[in-house]
Protein backbone atom coordinates (compact mmCIF):
# COMPACT_ATOMS: atom_id res chain seq x y z
CA UNK A 1 0.00 0.00 0.00
CA UNK A 2 1.35 3.43 -0.97
CA UNK A 3 1.77 5.79 1.98
CA UNK A 4 2.81 9.36 2.72
CA UNK A 5 3.89 10.97 5.97
CA UNK A 6 2.27 14.40 6.29
CA UNK A 7 4.98 15.66 8.65
CA UNK A 8 8.25 14.79 6.89
CA UNK A 9 6.74 13.80 3.47
CA UNK A 10 8.41 10.40 3.45
CA UNK A 11 6.82 8.06 0.89
CA UNK A 12 6.80 4.26 0.96
CA UNK A 13 4.81 1.13 1.77
CA UNK A 14 4.22 1.77 5.48
CA UNK A 15 0.76 2.20 7.06
CA UNK A 16 0.68 3.17 10.73
CA UNK A 17 3.72 5.29 11.61
CA UNK A 18 6.34 6.96 9.49
CA UNK A 19 9.57 4.94 9.62
CA UNK A 20 11.60 8.13 9.16
CA UNK A 21 10.16 10.46 11.82
CA UNK A 22 7.74 8.26 13.78
CA UNK A 23 4.73 10.47 13.05
CA UNK A 24 1.29 8.82 13.12
CA UNK A 25 0.03 11.38 10.57
CA UNK A 26 0.20 8.93 7.70
CA UNK A 27 -2.15 8.68 4.74
CA UNK A 28 -2.09 5.29 3.03
CA UNK A 29 -4.03 4.07 0.02
CA UNK A 30 -3.46 1.76 -2.94
CA UNK A 31 -4.37 4.53 -5.41
CA UNK A 32 -2.56 7.33 -3.55
CA UNK A 33 0.00 8.14 -6.24
CA UNK A 34 -2.45 7.93 -9.15
CA UNK A 35 -5.08 10.44 -8.00
CA UNK A 36 -5.00 14.13 -8.87
CA UNK A 37 -8.41 15.74 -8.13
CA UNK A 38 -8.56 17.39 -4.72
CA UNK A 39 -10.95 19.37 -2.58
CA UNK A 40 -9.41 21.61 0.06
CA UNK A 41 -11.62 22.97 2.85
CA UNK A 42 -10.55 25.35 5.61
CA UNK A 43 -11.46 24.06 9.06
CA UNK A 44 -14.09 26.31 10.70
CA UNK A 45 -12.56 29.11 8.65
CA UNK A 46 -13.98 32.29 10.20
CA UNK A 47 -13.65 30.99 13.75
CA UNK A 48 -10.11 29.77 13.06
CA UNK A 49 -9.04 33.17 11.75
CA UNK A 50 -10.50 34.83 14.85
CA UNK A 51 -8.72 32.39 17.16
CA UNK A 52 -5.46 32.97 15.34
CA UNK A 53 -5.79 36.73 15.91
CA UNK A 54 -6.90 36.32 19.53
CA UNK A 55 -4.77 33.56 21.09
CA UNK A 56 -6.63 33.86 24.39
CA UNK A 57 -9.62 32.23 22.64
CA UNK A 58 -7.67 29.13 21.61
CA UNK A 59 -9.25 26.75 24.14
CA UNK A 60 -12.74 28.28 24.43
CA UNK A 61 -15.83 27.81 22.26
CA UNK A 62 -16.19 30.55 19.65
CA UNK A 63 -19.29 31.32 17.61
CA UNK A 64 -19.14 33.73 14.69
CA UNK A 65 -22.55 35.27 14.06
CA UNK A 66 -24.62 38.36 14.55
CA UNK A 67 -27.35 39.48 16.92
CA UNK A 68 -29.83 37.58 19.01
CA UNK A 69 -32.06 37.13 15.92
CA UNK A 70 -29.26 36.14 13.58
CA UNK A 71 -27.82 32.75 12.74
CA UNK A 72 -24.48 31.07 13.31
CA UNK A 73 -22.12 31.90 10.45
CA UNK A 74 -19.64 29.33 11.69
CA UNK A 75 -18.31 28.00 14.97
CA UNK A 76 -15.17 26.31 16.20
CA UNK A 77 -14.96 22.59 16.89
CA UNK A 78 -15.14 23.11 20.65
CA UNK A 79 -18.55 24.76 20.20
CA UNK A 80 -19.65 21.93 17.91
CA UNK A 81 -19.15 19.47 20.76
CA UNK A 82 -22.05 21.26 22.51
CA UNK A 83 -24.26 20.86 19.44
CA UNK A 84 -23.74 24.25 17.79
CA UNK A 85 -23.92 24.16 13.99
CA UNK A 86 -23.67 26.60 11.11
CA UNK A 87 -26.98 28.27 10.15
CA UNK A 88 -28.42 27.50 13.60
CA UNK A 89 -30.47 30.40 15.07
CA UNK A 90 -28.30 32.32 17.51
CA UNK A 91 -30.69 31.90 20.41
CA UNK A 92 -30.46 28.12 20.04
CA UNK A 93 -26.67 28.24 19.77
CA UNK A 94 -26.36 30.34 22.92
CA UNK A 95 -28.70 27.96 24.75
CA UNK A 96 -26.63 24.96 23.64
CA UNK A 97 -23.30 26.60 24.52
CA UNK A 98 -23.89 29.51 26.95
CA UNK A 99 -20.17 29.84 27.71
CA UNK A 100 -19.28 30.55 24.06
CA UNK A 101 -17.64 33.79 22.98
CA UNK A 102 -19.78 35.44 20.29
CA UNK A 103 -17.95 37.42 17.60
CA UNK A 104 -19.42 39.47 14.77
CA UNK A 105 -18.14 38.40 11.32
CA UNK A 106 -15.32 40.42 9.75
CA UNK A 107 -15.74 39.48 6.10
CA UNK A 108 -13.08 41.88 4.84
CA UNK A 109 -10.51 40.03 6.94
CA UNK A 110 -11.81 36.63 5.82
CA UNK A 111 -11.67 37.65 2.15
CA UNK A 112 -8.07 38.78 2.59
CA UNK A 113 -7.04 35.42 4.07
CA UNK A 114 -9.02 33.57 1.42
CA UNK A 115 -7.13 35.38 -1.35
CA UNK A 116 -3.82 34.40 0.27
CA UNK A 117 -4.83 30.73 0.38
CA UNK A 118 -6.19 30.70 -3.17
CA UNK A 119 -2.95 32.30 -4.39
CA UNK A 120 -0.97 29.46 -2.81
CA UNK A 121 -3.17 26.95 -4.64
CA UNK A 122 -2.73 28.80 -7.93
CA UNK A 123 1.06 28.53 -7.57
CA UNK A 124 0.66 24.75 -7.88
CA UNK A 125 -1.88 24.50 -10.71
CA UNK A 126 -3.92 26.89 -12.85
CA UNK A 127 -6.91 24.58 -12.40
CA UNK A 128 -8.36 25.91 -9.13
CA UNK A 129 -12.14 26.28 -8.81
CA UNK A 130 -13.27 28.11 -5.66
CA UNK A 131 -16.66 27.17 -4.22
CA UNK A 132 -16.62 29.86 -1.54
CA UNK A 133 -14.12 31.83 0.52
CA UNK A 134 -12.97 28.72 2.38
CA UNK A 135 -13.02 25.84 -0.10
CA UNK A 136 -11.91 24.98 -3.62
CA UNK A 137 -11.30 22.13 -6.00
CA UNK A 138 -7.89 21.59 -7.57
CA UNK A 139 -6.80 19.50 -10.55
CA UNK A 140 -3.14 18.55 -10.23
CA UNK A 141 -3.02 16.31 -13.28
CA UNK A 142 0.35 16.52 -15.01
CA UNK A 143 2.07 18.47 -12.22
CA UNK A 144 4.31 15.65 -10.96
CA UNK A 145 7.18 16.59 -13.27
CA UNK A 146 6.80 20.28 -12.41
CA UNK A 147 6.88 19.79 -8.62
CA UNK A 148 9.06 16.69 -8.45
CA UNK A 149 6.52 14.59 -6.55
CA UNK A 150 2.98 13.21 -6.98
CA UNK A 151 -0.13 15.32 -6.27
CA UNK A 152 -0.66 13.72 -2.84
CA UNK A 153 2.69 15.06 -1.62
CA UNK A 154 2.08 18.45 -3.27
CA UNK A 155 -1.18 18.70 -1.32
CA UNK A 156 0.41 17.64 1.96
CA UNK A 157 3.11 20.28 1.53
CA UNK A 158 0.46 22.91 0.73
CA UNK A 159 -1.51 21.89 3.81
CA UNK A 160 1.59 22.36 5.97
CA UNK A 161 2.43 25.70 4.32
CA UNK A 162 -1.03 27.13 4.95
CA UNK A 163 -0.82 26.14 8.60
CA UNK A 164 2.65 27.68 8.97
CA UNK A 165 2.10 30.90 7.02
CA UNK A 166 -1.64 31.62 7.43
CA UNK A 167 -2.01 30.15 10.91
CA UNK A 168 -5.11 28.04 10.26
CA UNK A 169 -5.65 24.40 9.34
CA UNK A 170 -7.25 22.87 6.26
CA UNK A 171 -8.55 19.43 5.37
CA UNK A 172 -7.90 17.71 2.05
CA UNK A 173 -9.86 15.15 0.06
CA UNK A 174 -8.11 13.34 -2.81
CA UNK A 175 -10.07 11.28 -5.33
CA UNK A 176 -10.57 10.55 -9.03
CA UNK A 177 -13.27 13.24 -9.41
CA UNK A 178 -14.80 16.35 -7.84
CA UNK A 179 -17.77 14.63 -6.20
CA UNK A 180 -15.67 12.07 -4.34
CA UNK A 181 -12.96 14.60 -3.44
CA UNK A 182 -15.49 16.87 -1.74
CA UNK A 183 -16.87 13.97 0.29
CA UNK A 184 -13.35 12.85 1.23
CA UNK A 185 -12.34 16.27 2.58
CA UNK A 186 -15.07 16.03 5.21
CA UNK A 187 -14.15 12.57 6.51
CA UNK A 188 -11.35 13.46 8.91
CA UNK A 189 -11.81 17.08 9.99
CA UNK A 190 -10.04 19.05 11.26
CA UNK A 191 -6.53 18.91 9.76
CA UNK A 192 -7.43 15.79 7.83
CA UNK A 193 -6.27 14.16 4.62
CA UNK A 194 -8.57 11.46 3.25
CA UNK A 195 -8.58 9.46 0.04
CA UNK A 196 -11.44 7.77 -1.82
CA UNK A 197 -10.27 5.66 -4.75
CA UNK A 198 -12.19 4.60 -7.83
CA UNK A 199 -12.16 0.92 -6.83
CA UNK A 200 -13.91 1.51 -3.51
CA UNK A 201 -16.20 4.39 -4.47
CA UNK A 202 -19.42 2.45 -5.07
CA UNK A 203 -19.14 0.34 -1.92
CA UNK A 204 -18.22 3.42 0.13
CA UNK A 205 -21.28 5.31 -1.11
CA UNK A 206 -23.80 2.46 -0.98
CA UNK A 207 -25.03 2.97 2.58
CA UNK A 208 -25.02 6.77 2.52
CA UNK A 209 -28.32 8.72 2.44
CA UNK A 210 -29.35 10.15 -0.93
CA UNK A 211 -28.87 13.68 0.45
CA UNK A 212 -25.10 13.24 0.11
CA UNK A 213 -25.44 13.53 -3.67
CA UNK A 214 -24.85 17.04 -5.09
CA UNK A 215 -28.02 18.84 -6.11
CA UNK A 216 -30.26 16.68 -3.93
CA UNK A 217 -32.09 19.02 -1.56
CA UNK A 218 -35.04 18.45 0.80
CA UNK A 219 -37.66 18.37 -1.96
CA UNK A 220 -35.77 15.81 -4.04
CA UNK A 221 -34.95 13.74 -0.94
CA UNK A 222 -38.68 13.50 -0.23
CA UNK A 223 -39.41 12.54 -3.85
CA UNK A 224 -36.66 9.90 -3.92
CA UNK A 225 -37.69 8.41 -0.60
CA UNK A 226 -41.30 8.27 -1.76
CA UNK A 227 -40.04 6.17 -4.67
CA UNK A 228 -38.10 3.92 -2.23
CA UNK A 229 -34.68 5.37 -3.05
CA UNK A 230 -33.38 6.03 0.45
CA UNK A 231 -29.68 5.31 0.07
CA UNK A 232 -27.14 5.91 -2.65
CA UNK A 233 -26.98 2.15 -3.07
CA UNK A 234 -30.71 2.09 -3.87
CA UNK A 235 -30.07 4.48 -6.76
CA UNK A 236 -27.02 2.55 -7.93
CA UNK A 237 -29.08 -0.66 -8.07
CA UNK A 238 -32.07 1.00 -9.73
CA UNK A 239 -33.09 0.28 -13.30
CA UNK A 240 -31.64 3.12 -15.37
CA UNK A 241 -34.69 3.31 -17.63
CA UNK A 242 -37.05 3.66 -14.67
CA UNK A 243 -34.87 6.38 -13.13
CA UNK A 244 -34.89 8.29 -16.40
CA UNK A 245 -38.68 7.97 -16.67
CA UNK A 246 -39.13 9.26 -13.12
CA UNK A 247 -36.47 11.97 -13.01
CA UNK A 248 -35.44 12.63 -16.60
CA UNK A 249 -31.81 13.58 -17.18
CA UNK A 250 -31.43 14.14 -13.46
CA UNK A 251 -32.03 10.44 -12.92
CA UNK A 252 -29.15 9.60 -15.25
CA UNK A 253 -26.90 12.05 -13.39
CA UNK A 254 -27.77 10.58 -9.99
CA UNK A 255 -27.22 7.04 -11.26
CA UNK A 256 -23.71 7.94 -12.43
CA UNK A 257 -22.88 9.66 -9.14
CA UNK A 258 -24.17 6.66 -7.19
CA UNK A 259 -21.56 4.59 -9.02
CA UNK A 260 -18.87 7.12 -8.10
CA UNK A 261 -18.67 8.62 -11.58
CA UNK A 262 -18.45 12.39 -12.10
CA UNK A 263 -17.10 13.84 -15.34
CA UNK A 264 -17.30 17.53 -14.37
CA UNK A 265 -13.93 19.20 -14.93
CA UNK A 266 -12.28 21.52 -12.42
CA UNK A 267 -13.20 24.84 -14.05
CA UNK A 268 -11.40 27.97 -12.81
CA UNK A 269 -13.76 30.09 -14.95
CA UNK A 270 -16.94 28.78 -13.33
CA UNK A 271 -19.36 31.72 -13.24
CA UNK A 272 -21.15 32.66 -10.04
CA UNK A 273 -24.83 31.78 -10.18
CA UNK A 274 -26.10 34.62 -8.00
CA UNK A 275 -25.20 37.65 -5.92
CA UNK A 276 -27.30 38.47 -2.86
CA UNK A 277 -27.38 40.28 0.46
CA UNK A 278 -29.72 39.84 3.42
CA UNK A 279 -30.24 40.94 6.99
CA UNK A 280 -31.91 39.40 10.02
CA UNK A 281 -33.85 41.77 12.27
CA UNK A 282 -33.31 42.10 16.01
CA UNK A 283 -37.12 42.06 16.39
CA UNK A 284 -39.81 40.83 14.01
CA UNK A 285 -41.13 43.43 11.56
CA UNK A 286 -44.54 43.51 9.89
CA UNK A 287 -45.17 46.83 8.11
CA UNK A 288 -44.16 47.67 4.57
CA UNK A 289 -42.37 50.82 5.74
CA UNK A 290 -40.20 48.88 8.19
CA UNK A 291 -39.29 46.23 5.63
CA UNK A 292 -38.80 48.62 2.72
CA UNK A 293 -36.35 50.71 4.78
CA UNK A 294 -33.93 47.74 4.80
CA UNK A 295 -33.84 47.33 1.03
CA UNK A 296 -31.69 50.32 -0.15
CA UNK A 297 -28.55 49.26 1.68
CA UNK A 298 -28.96 45.65 0.51
CA UNK A 299 -29.58 46.67 -3.11
CA UNK A 300 -26.53 48.94 -3.01
CA UNK A 301 -24.39 46.10 -1.65
CA UNK A 302 -25.54 43.67 -4.37
CA UNK A 303 -25.01 46.25 -7.12
CA UNK A 304 -21.48 47.07 -5.96
CA UNK A 305 -20.56 43.37 -5.84
CA UNK A 306 -21.93 42.86 -9.35
CA UNK A 307 -19.91 45.78 -10.74
CA UNK A 308 -16.72 44.73 -8.96
CA UNK A 309 -17.16 41.22 -10.36
CA UNK A 310 -17.99 42.53 -13.87
CA UNK A 311 -21.36 40.73 -13.78
CA UNK A 312 -24.95 41.75 -14.41
CA UNK A 313 -28.17 39.96 -13.45
CA UNK A 314 -31.10 39.09 -15.66
CA UNK A 315 -33.36 38.31 -12.68
CA UNK A 316 -33.97 40.18 -9.41
CA UNK A 317 -34.95 38.10 -6.37
CA UNK A 318 -36.57 38.96 -3.05
CA UNK A 319 -36.17 36.71 -0.03
CA UNK A 320 -38.29 36.86 3.13
CA UNK A 321 -38.16 34.63 6.19
CA UNK A 322 -41.26 34.60 8.36
CA UNK A 323 -41.30 34.45 12.13
CA UNK A 324 -42.06 30.72 11.85
CA UNK A 325 -38.84 30.34 9.75
CA UNK A 326 -40.72 29.68 6.51
CA UNK A 327 -38.73 31.11 3.60
CA UNK A 328 -40.46 32.83 0.69
CA UNK A 329 -38.58 33.72 -2.50
CA UNK A 330 -39.96 35.84 -5.31
CA UNK A 331 -38.29 36.69 -8.62
CA UNK A 332 -38.77 38.87 -11.68
CA UNK A 333 -36.97 38.67 -15.01
CA UNK A 334 -35.68 41.95 -16.44
CA UNK A 335 -35.78 43.19 -20.05
CA UNK A 336 -32.01 43.65 -19.83
CA UNK A 337 -29.43 42.59 -17.22
CA UNK A 338 -28.67 45.14 -14.52
CA UNK A 339 -25.77 46.22 -12.32
CA UNK A 340 -27.53 49.11 -10.63
CA UNK A 341 -28.93 49.53 -7.14
CA UNK A 342 -31.66 51.66 -8.73
CA UNK A 343 -33.14 48.73 -10.65
CA UNK A 344 -32.52 46.12 -7.94
CA UNK A 345 -34.20 48.34 -5.36
CA UNK A 346 -37.13 49.22 -7.61
CA UNK A 347 -37.91 45.61 -8.53
CA UNK A 348 -37.28 44.37 -4.99
CA UNK A 349 -39.69 46.99 -3.66
CA UNK A 350 -42.38 45.96 -6.17
CA UNK A 351 -41.97 42.28 -5.23
CA UNK A 352 -42.28 43.20 -1.55
CA UNK A 353 -45.50 45.15 -2.19
CA UNK A 354 -46.99 42.22 -4.11
CA UNK A 355 -46.04 39.69 -1.43
CA UNK A 356 -47.47 41.74 1.43
CA UNK A 357 -50.72 42.32 -0.48
CA UNK A 358 -51.08 38.63 -1.32
CA UNK A 359 -50.21 37.26 2.12
CA UNK A 360 -52.09 37.36 5.43
CA UNK A 361 -52.26 40.81 7.04
CA UNK A 362 -49.88 41.77 9.87
CA UNK A 363 -47.63 38.82 9.18
CA UNK A 364 -44.32 39.07 11.04
CA UNK A 365 -40.94 38.71 9.34
CA UNK A 366 -37.47 38.07 10.71
CA UNK A 367 -35.31 38.45 7.57
CA UNK A 368 -35.26 40.22 4.21
CA UNK A 369 -32.83 39.92 1.32
CA UNK A 370 -32.43 40.88 -2.34
CA UNK A 371 -30.24 39.51 -5.09
CA UNK A 372 -29.67 38.96 -8.78
CA UNK A 373 -29.38 35.67 -10.67
CA UNK A 374 -28.79 34.45 -14.25
CA UNK A 375 -25.55 36.38 -14.30
CA UNK A 376 -23.82 37.49 -17.50
CA UNK A 377 -20.89 39.72 -18.38
CA UNK A 378 -22.03 43.27 -19.19
CA UNK A 379 -20.12 43.09 -22.46
CA UNK A 380 -22.61 40.47 -23.63
CA UNK A 381 -25.43 43.04 -23.44
CA UNK A 382 -26.21 45.60 -26.13
CA UNK A 383 -26.00 48.74 -24.00
CA UNK A 384 -27.56 50.92 -26.71
CA UNK A 385 -30.90 49.49 -25.62
CA UNK A 386 -30.54 50.72 -22.01
CA UNK A 387 -33.05 53.43 -21.16
CA UNK A 388 -31.67 56.78 -20.13
CA UNK A 389 -32.59 56.25 -16.48
CA UNK A 390 -30.64 53.01 -16.26
CA UNK A 391 -27.70 54.50 -18.14
CA UNK A 392 -27.55 57.51 -15.83
CA UNK A 393 -27.88 55.31 -12.74
CA UNK A 394 -25.01 53.07 -13.88
CA UNK A 395 -22.80 56.08 -14.62
CA UNK A 396 -23.53 57.66 -11.25
CA UNK A 397 -23.03 54.47 -9.27
CA UNK A 398 -19.79 53.76 -11.11
CA UNK A 399 -18.50 57.20 -10.13
CA UNK A 400 -19.50 56.42 -6.53
CA UNK A 401 -17.47 53.19 -6.74
CA UNK A 402 -14.40 55.17 -7.78
CA UNK A 403 -14.85 57.62 -4.89
CA UNK A 404 -15.14 54.79 -2.38
CA UNK A 405 -12.09 53.06 -3.87
CA UNK A 406 -10.02 56.21 -3.40
CA UNK A 407 -11.32 57.54 -0.08
CA UNK A 408 -12.72 54.44 1.66
CA UNK A 409 -15.92 52.43 1.79
CA UNK A 410 -17.71 54.97 3.99
CA UNK A 411 -16.73 58.03 1.96
CA UNK A 412 -20.00 58.08 0.04
CA UNK A 413 -23.36 56.66 1.06
CA UNK A 414 -26.59 57.31 -0.78
CA UNK A 415 -29.36 58.93 1.21
CA UNK A 416 -31.62 55.92 0.68
CA UNK A 417 -28.95 53.45 1.78
CA UNK A 418 -28.20 55.62 4.79
CA UNK A 419 -31.87 55.55 5.69
CA UNK A 420 -31.76 51.76 5.55
CA UNK A 421 -28.72 51.66 7.81
CA UNK A 422 -30.13 54.01 10.40
CA UNK A 423 -33.33 51.99 10.49
CA UNK A 424 -31.49 49.02 11.99
CA UNK A 425 -29.71 47.63 8.95
CA UNK A 426 -26.73 45.34 9.65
Amino acid sequence: MKALCRDCFQRGDFQRRCPACGSPRVVAHDELEGLSIAHMDCDAFYASVEKRDRPELRDVPVIVGGGKRGVVTTCCYIARISGVRSAMPMFKAIKACPQAVILKPDFQKYRTESRRIMAMMAELTPLVQPLSLDEAWMDLSGTERLHGHPPAETLARLQARIEAEIGITVSVGLAPNKFLAKIASDLDKPRGFSVIGAAEAQSFLAGKPVGILPGVGPAMIAALEAANYRTVGDIARADLKQLAQRLGSNGLRLHALAHGRDNRPVNPDQVRKSISAETTFEDDLSTFEELEARLPHLADKVARQSRSGNLAGRVVTLKLRAADFRIITRRRALPLPTQTAKTILGVGRDLLIQELKAGPPHRKWRLIGVGITELVEPGQVETDFFDDGERRALAGETVADAIRARFGADALTSARALRGKTSGQD
